[in-house]
């Protein structure tokens, strides 16, 4: 017989048997280890102490899965569009692990129902239900490893709920997105025109860079000016959401420019 079948006969008489089941019909089996996966349903509003002086929720796991999941996207769309440059690879993939597709996802797998947070009612204001996701594909990397969260991203996320054929089609307006930010944090945006060339067949390429308060936060190609404008402003946002030290580097530039530090008088 399958051993699923005794596990789930050991796990009927074990007093958090609700939550192995229900996580069960999440991910397709039973977690070995179902402390993982609470502390990725434990969002930072309610934080709790682990008994080692070390507060305990979400963040670290979220900050993992977001890793794995961005390599295992990665790695489906490679595969899929064997004939495609690195700009539509990265914009596909870009596609599928951004917030609000994430949070629509969570949803659907019922996440909403086992995420604990006294924010509950802010949940896709806050993008709550997509970070937990993310800190749930953590859980899943430490419960099973690699290639069981491969299998877990590739059938129960991308193939269960992402048509990534029409997804791949759809254009997403990353320089409005980008500005859309820049306008919540006051954040001055500029676009560089780099470089003008041609390629083999004398096609003319442009090369751009996006500046956020100075500072270079992407660079695109492409073959219009708009092209490379998309193009850099996708990899801002890619490196907003992965690097924290650098959105603040960005916020402190702003601080700076409004308190000059005072220059020494001229010498006369």
């Amino acid at each position: 017989m399958d051993n699923s079948f005794f596990k789930s006969i050991r796990l009927f008489f074990h007093p958090k048997k609700e939550s192995y089941f229900a996580l069960k019909r999440i991910l397709g089996f039973y977690p070995n280890d179902i402390s993982f996966y609470e502390e990725a349903l434990l969002h930072k509003s309610s934080t709790k102490e682990n008994g080692t002086g070390i507060n305990r929720n979400n963040e670290r796991l979220e900050f993992l899965g977001d890793a794995i999941l961005d390599a295992v996207v990665a790695d489906i769309v490679f595969k899929k569009f064997k004939n495609q440059n690195e700009g539509f690879l990265t914009n596909t993939r870009s596609k599928i692990v951004k917030r609000e597709t994430l949070d629509r996802i969570s949803g659907n797998l019922g996440l909403n129902k086992l995420v604990i947070s006294s924010q509950r009612t802010h949940f896709q204001k806050n993008h709550i239900l997509g970070n937990a996701l993310e800190a749930f594909i953590g859980a899943v990397y430490l419960d099973q490893g690699y290639q069981k969260t491969h299998e877990f991203i590739e059938k129960k996320i991308v193939a269960a709920y992402i048509n990534i054929d029409t997804l791949a089609k759809k254009e997403v307006n990353f320089k409005s997105k980008l500005l859309e930010w820049c306008q919540k944090f006051r954040v001055q945006l500029d676009f560089q025109l780099l470089e003008n060339f041609v390629d083999r067949e004398n096609n003319p390429i442009f090369e751009s860079q996006v500046l956020l308060n100075g500072c270079v936060a992407g660079v695109g190609t492409g073959y219009s000016k708009k092209e490379s404008h998309q193009q850099a402003a996708c990899q801002a946002l890619d490196k907003i959401k992965s690097d924290k030290n650098f959105v603040q580097e960005i916020l402190n530039s702003d601080k700076k420019e409004e308190n000059p530090e005072p220059q020494e008088p001229d010498s006369y």
